[in-house]
């Protein structure tokens, strides 16, 4: 019989875009995904060590887990990861009922350590300490028909002292340019609309392979991908952000109007503190090329809030920036130590009052600029690539919810239309809030796309294998209650 699988992922969209390689890799040998109340045969926690709560978090859903273990004789538990890289065999010691810990360069070993803790039975522990094979070569269980993530690099070169990652994912590891663009135009050839490629630094893309100019040319070559309406990307970093990049994201029409840059801080002294490479007035000189080019760009970007060392006149700093770059939204973080960091050490810890109240004064700022920015919007025609999850029926407003182009929500009114995630439509602004948009008049037109099709005509996810033909083909029945990937809590790295 087939055994049952469910992976619950945390963390940033790099997590995400592994956790599709990991349902993937499961379902190629053999598993299904577990249905919506069913209890799995093997439950896969594909962690994040970014945050404070991580450990927590992993380790009280593990003690969930033991009593449902020992009701369930042949459970399954693995553990893979940033916080399995991290903690390694600790895992084990403090939860001895896990059976596979595996790290983020090994992804492709999972179905063989499950299988080796149930013939040895006993638990397995791999973690290497680099990259086995690049996670996009593996199969993969998409659950979006109309967008996928691809994968540009693995790692990181930077040092950043407050980052866990550099020491999880290791050095960057670029993949090549024709390898990427051979997997979006499959994507693309396969109905998927929008791609976001992922990569811990996007910008540095090419220095592993000497073409410093490779990341632009990326852009524009996936302008050329028939098929291929929407290109993101995430996240490039301030020090390696170049002119060449703001070139081809202006003059790429696929390319959407959105940036997401981090900041961490607009004080000079703890962005050195920070070892960020990269000045305020830097930041905010590129701010100013992107939108002399791009007027209509919505950027969004981190801050951290509470370094150690910082000072009222540093976070003062850091409101004034925000007010002057005008961000459409901002991921806005209270820093906490992670062990092994060298910032965890550092003298001057603020004190957790102190952090909070500067926390609640950053997002205020924020949130009314958002506010502003999206008032502004009221009476805009936008156009919306219907999505699925975050696009369920309201089931008072019978809403459906989209992305514009700059990457803003909208929630919106179909009317009589029969509109399915997939879709694109049109239609005009007539509410703002900080975070999202409403348009409540009638559509101003809607397209039925290739994804739309098959969500209308019950599109379940499939195993995809990259350049192998039917890549993405639905299988036939009905699509199931929930995907398998769950808990998924996105953020910037």
């Amino acid at each position: 019989m087939s055994r049952s699988y469910a992976l619950r992922t945390y963390g940033c969209q790099m997590n995400a875009h592994d956790s599709e390689r990991l349902s993937g890799l499961l379902e190629s040998a053999g598993y299904s995904c577990a249905a919506d109340g069913e209890q799995a045969d093997v439950v896969v926690f594909n962690t994040c060590a970014v945050r404070e709560n991580a450990d927590n978090r992993l380790y009280g859903n593990l003690g969930h887990l033991r009593p449902v273990k020992d009701a369930h004789p042949g459970m399954q538990i693995a553990v893979g990861g940033c916080l399995a890289q991290k903690d390694r065999a600790e895992i084990l010691r403090r939860a001895p009922w896990v059976d596979v810990v595996f790290g983020t360069h090994n992804l492709g070993s999972l179905p063989a350590l499950l299988e080796r803790a149930r013939h040895n039975e006993a638990a397995q522990v791999e973690i290497r300490e680099s990259l086995e094979v690049f996670p996009s070569s593996l199969p993969a269980r998409r659950e979006s028909a109309y967008a996928a993530w691809v994968s540009i690099s693995v790692g990181c070169n930077n040092t950043c002292t407050f980052c866990i990652v550099p020491a999880l994912r290791g050095t960057e590891v670029d993949r090549r340019p024709g390898d990427v663009l051979a997997e979006v135009s499959a994507l693309a050839a396969d109905g998927v609309l929008e791609v976001t490629l992922l990569g811990q630094n996007v910008n540095s893309y090419g220095v592993e392979f000497g073409d410093r100019a490779a990341f632009g040319k990326l852009l524009r070559a996936c302008g050329e991908i028939d098929g291929l309406e929407r290109v993101r990307f995430t996240s490039p970093h301030p020090k390696d952000f170049t002119s060449d990049v703001i070139a081809a994201m202006a003059q790429t029409p696929v390319v959407c109007p959105q940036l997401h840059m981090p900041l961490q801080s607009g004080s000079d002294a703890i962005l050195r503190a920070m070892r960020r490479s990269y000045r305020s007035a830097r930041y905010l000189g590129i701010l100013e090329e992107v939108r002399a080019s791009i007027p209509d760009a919505a950027i969004t970007t981190d801050i951290i809030v509470g370094f150690p060392g910082e000072t009222e006149a540093d976070f003062e700093a850091t409101l004034d920036v925000v007010r002057s770059a005008r961000f459409s939204s901002a991921f806005t973080f209270q820093y906490s130590p992670r062990p092994g960091t060298p910032a965890a050490t550092m003298p001057d810890q603020v004190p957790r009052e102190v952090v909070t109240e500067r926390y609640q004064r950053l997002v205020a700022v924020q949130e009314e600029i958002s506010w502003e920015l999206n008032r502004a919007l009221v009476g805009a025609c936008v156009e919306l690539l219907v999505a699925d999850g975050e696009g369920r029926k309201d089931r008072e407003t019978r809403r459906l919810s989209g992305r514009a182009r700059d990457g803003r929500l909208v929630h919106f009114a179909p009317g009589s239309a029969a509109v399915h995630p997939g879709d694109v439509v049109e239609a005009v602004v007539s509410y703002a809030a900080p975070h999202h948009l409403v348009a409540d008049g009638p559509l101003v037109s809607h397209r039925r796309t290739p994804a739309g099709q098959r969500h209308a005509a019950g599109y379940a996810p499939g195993v995809t294998v990259l350049g192998l033909p039917g890549m993405g083909t639905p299988p036939a029945g009905p699509a199931p209650a929930a995907p398998c990937g769950t808990n998924v809590q996105l953020g910037s790295a």
